[in-house]
């Protein structure tokens, strides 16, 4: 009996605390701020050209470090939030240990953010994580539209302020609308607290802007009661006052003052650039001087997106070739950095996004190598570091990195018209340099399971239903075995002798389709009754090439002579017996009106497949590390598009049909047949095509797959080498250099 009562006793003290622990929370942020005046808290401000912030009873100077986030990982598309609370609290925790102390996010995110966020603080109260609320602009309708006073445009947007704050804050039910692509839920979590920030819209569409101003001449100026327009502006500057006021009159509810910015970037930056090709690149200004903050005692800070490689006069314009960086070189990025800072010496700046991505693919070309991919990891990290020391030295308030994870769905304006737009998340395209800005890696399924080294022993501990051996009689090739997974085709063969390229060249014919090549120099004399699409050669010690039939050429069948001079329409025929080099676009030939000065077409090889190690543990490791042979194991992946995929998730090739425009049509294959051979470069013997002539590729065994969906994607996440570059550029850095 008295052992009973203790029981219930027991039981009713455990109800008592659990119904205190639920009344607790969620918790109460724990942040240091100061009362600037009756019933208005801050802990940033802006003050003259830097923020500050409270800390230990007093302001300090401070220095944003911090990472762009994105809304979603591989298999799924930003409007799905698929991120879980889990994901959250562990990237937390590697972006403080990266160094970084803010996060920037460019919208509404669903509601577990805010809640992992609260909850992370509510363990590390003494080192917070404060993080930028970004406030999405309804882009599409403003670039549409071409006017930002439209009526109903003006009330979506502020609806959009509103909504962002009030879920920052904890005080919002957010209906999920169909296909919106946008969060929804109750969020009850108060973030408020440990906002540094808010950054309204996007980046603002040149054409947009300067019909705006033309539509409205003779708008009054804006005066709100924390933020107003200063003479001078132009009247799409005194739409974005009354948005910024709308961001602070929402806010001020909460007894709550933060910075706030609206975004931009270089193409409506209010510095002229003389030396830009591009008409609409220096078209019109979007001037963050000519707003200011009235009653707002948390102040105001301008915010730019700055790349190195974007717009084109960074590589072309002499002016901004006039500073040298600490290595001595000239340096128009630096330049650039420093004349933006002069012309906003009044009021803070941030630079919000900066970076570049790691990626084979390339979409544009900067001073100093620092192109828009192209990269492997390290180089990735060694140029990220040096633009955040860059912005850090010249005075800037913060240098917010683009981007933390990579992102599968991003499309690249010289690849989006060779895939299928609603199946980009479903797999890794290593040619969409876009999807490859961040430090922490989203790698294909096989990342961890196939490294690219040389050793086959990684092969022998797939599973038998994870891997294919051709099965049959090749000359010169023992064993040939195939895979894949979202990002690439595995080939491993074990050779007959040990390759050497100085003596012999390897090839690795590929057909998906009827056409193509079926005969060309690299045959020999040989013939095939099936023509090949696209064609590995391995004839170089340190690196390996993929080339592309020249009646298939993607690049060819855009751009023409163009691109191509030389261009023979006996090129464009059917087995034509030209393969050309896998290239990509970089700049479209530009000639007034559109420029002021004749701009060259250029383009780039991106078919190059290094030599190399693609297993992070080792010390050679390179993230773009496409073959490697030792002894008689050669071992290769090859990146899905470099074959001709456009989606490999649904096996969808780009055909030879021509529509419209650059627009190119795709087919559903059954596969690929992989057609090996060897070239004894002496005797010029071909070895592995013996027998008939034609040889009979059409008789080949298919490497075929499943088609695979969203549910079906896998990945392996890890951070890349950049990232550890990054960490130790950031925690070198601290407070900010006053200038």
């Amino acid at each position: 009996m008295f052992k009973s009562r203790l029981s219930k006793l027991g039981l009713a003290v455990v109800i008592v605390a659990a119904v205190t622990v639920c009344l607790l929370w969620p918790p109460t942020a724990n942040v240091e701020s100061t009362e600037i005046r009756p019933g208005v808290q801050v802990k940033f401000k802006a003050n003259g050209s830097q923020i500050e912030e409270y800390a230990n009873k007093s302001w300090k100077p401070y220095f944003a470090k911090g990472v762009n986030m994105g809304a979603t990982i591989p298999g799924h598309f930003p409007g799905e939030l698929a991120i879980s609370s889990d994901d959250y609290q562990k990237w937390f925790g590697m972006i403080q240990d990266m160094g970084a102390n803010v996060i920037r996010v460019y919208t509404i995110l669903k509601p577990e953010f805010y809640e992992s966020l609260v909850r992370y603080n509510a363990k590390h109260q003494d080192n917070p994580l404060f993080f930028i609320q970004g406030v999405w602009s309804p882009e599409e309708q403003l670039i549409a539209g071409k006017d930002a006073f439209d009526p109903a445009l003006k009330e979506k947007f502020s609806k959009e302020i509103a909504d962002a704050v009030e879920a920052v804050y904890g005080n919002a039910e957010i209906q999920e609308v169909e296909h919106s692509g946008k969060a929804s839920g109750k969020y009850v979590f108060n973030a408020g607290p440990y906002l540094i920030g808010w950054i309204v819209g996007t980046e603002w569409d040149p054409v947009m802007v300067r019909d705006t101003n033309k539509k409205h001449p003779d708008v009054p100026d804006y005066k709100g009661a924390y933020f107003q327009s200063k003479p001078g502006a132009n009247p799409f500057e005194k739409w974005l006052a009354e948005m910024v006021d709308i961001t602070a009159k929402t806010e001020a509810a909460h007894g709550w003052q933060h910075p706030i910015a609206f975004s931009n970037w270089v193409t409506t930056d209010p510095i002229a650039h003389p030396g830009e090709p591009l008409v609409a690149e220096d078209m019109v200004s979007v001037d963050p001087t000519h707003v200011a903050p009235v009653n707002w005692d948390a102040g105001y800070f301008a915010s730019y997106h700055v790349y190195p490689y974007y717009p084109d006069f960074f590589t072309y314009d002499k002016s901004f070739q006039t500073l040298k960086n600490d290595k001595g070189e000239i340096d128009s990025y630096k330049t650039y950095l420093h004349k933006l800072k002069e012309y906003h010496k009044d009021i803070p700046i941030m630079i919000t996004e900066y970076g570049v991505p790691s990626s084979q693919g390339i979409a544009h070309m900067g001073m100093l190598g620092r192109n828009q991919g192209g990269h492997d990891e390290k180089e990735q990290g060694e140029m990220d570091a040096e633009m955040f020391r860059q912005i850090h030295e010249e005075g800037y308030s913060g240098a917010i990195l683009f981007t933390w994870q990579d992102e599968w769905f991003k499309k690249t304006w010289n690849t989006m018209r060779y895939d299928i737009p609603d199946r980009r998340a479903y797999w890794y395209n290593t040619l969409t340099n876009e999807s490859f800005f961040g430090v922490l890696g989203m790698y294909p399924s096989k990342d961890e399971k196939i490294h690219i080294d040389g050793d086959a022993t990684d092969w022998d501990k797939l599973a038998d239903d994870d891997k294919v051996k051709i099965d049959r009689q090749i000359k010169g090739f023992d064993e040939l075995w195939v895979t894949h997974d979202e990002g690439y085709l595995y080939l491993m063969a074990k050779l007959s002798e040990p390759f050497d390229p100085s003596k012999e060249a390897i090839y690795f014919g590929m057909d998906t389709q009827k056409g193509g090549n079926r005969h060309a120099p690299q045959l020999y004399g040989k013939t095939l009754d099936e023509g090949l699409e696209t064609l590995l050669e391995l004839s170089d010690a340190n690196q390996g090439k993929m080339l592309i039939a020249s009646n298939y050429d993607f690049h060819t069948r855009s751009y023409g002579k163009t691109a191509n001079p030389t261009l023979d329409s006996k090129d464009m025929q059917d087995d034509s017996g030209v393969f050309n080099p896998w290239k990509l676009v970089v700049n479209y030939l530009l000639e007034y009106p559109d420029s002021r000065s004749a701009h060259p077409f250029k383009d780039v090889d991106v078919g190059t497949l290094l030599r190399g190690n693609s297993d992070p543990a080792q010390p050679d490791y390179n993230s773009k590390a496409m073959w490697q042979a030792k002894g008689n194991v050669l071992e290769i992946r090859i990146p899905w598009m470099l074959l001709g995929f456009s989606d490999p998730s649904s096996k969808r090739v780009i055909n030879y049909e021509q529509l419209s425009g650059r627009q190119f049509a795709s087919s559903i294959v059954d596969g690929i047949r992989i057609v090996p051979w060897i070239v004894n470069m002496q005797s010029k013997e071909v070895i592995g095509l013996e027998g008939n002539n034609p040889y009979p590729v059409s008789k080949l065994p298919l490497y075929t797959w499943k088609s695979w969906e969203d549910k079906d994607v896998n990945y392996v996440e890890r951070p890349k080498m950049s990232y550890y570059i990054m960490q130790k550029a950031m925690r070198e850095t601290d407070q900010p250099v006053k200038k």
